[in-house]
C-alpha cells in the first residue's frame, strides 16, 4: 500500500487516472488499527483490480484530511479520476463494508 503524505496525495489521488481506495486513519485511532490488517489483505486480494490501495495518516496531515471532508475515523474512501465515488465512515466502516465497497467499484 502506498504511503499518501501532503505532498504526494494530490498527484497520487486527486490527479490519477482511474481509482483510488484510500484508507484514512489516525494516531490512536482505535477501530483504525483493528481494520489496518484487513485492509491491507484487500490490497493484496484486489492488487489486480484496477484500484490503487493507499493510506493516510491523518495526524500528520490534519489540514488536508479537514479540506477533504474527513471530519472522524475511520474513513474509506474511493476516488475515481479525482472525484470521491464512494466512502464508509466511523460505524459503517466494517470489514464487510469496506470489501462490498471495493467489490461495487471493480
Amino acid at each position: 500500500m502506498l504511503e499518501l503524505t501532503k505532498e504526494n496525495f494530490e498527484a497520487e489521488v486527486l490527479q490519477a487516472e482511474g481509482k483510488v481506495f484510500v484508507d484514512y486513519y489516525g494516531d490512536g485511532c482505535v477501530p483504525c488499527a483493528a481494520l489496518m490488517p484487513h485492509v491491507h489483505e484487500f490490497a493484496e486480494k484486489y492488487a489486480d483490480s484496477g484500484i490503487k490501495f493507499c493510506a493516510m495518516n491523518t495526524t500528520k496531515a490534519r489540514r488536508l484530511a479537514i479540506k477533504m471532508g474527513i471530519m472522524g475515523l475511520p474513513v474509506m474512501a474511493i476516488y475515481e479520476n479525482g472525484e470521491k465515488i464512494a466512502s464508509v465512515v466511523k460505524e459503517e466502516a466494517t470489514v464487510e463494508s469496506i470489501e462490498a465497497m471495493i467489490k461495487a467499484h471493480i
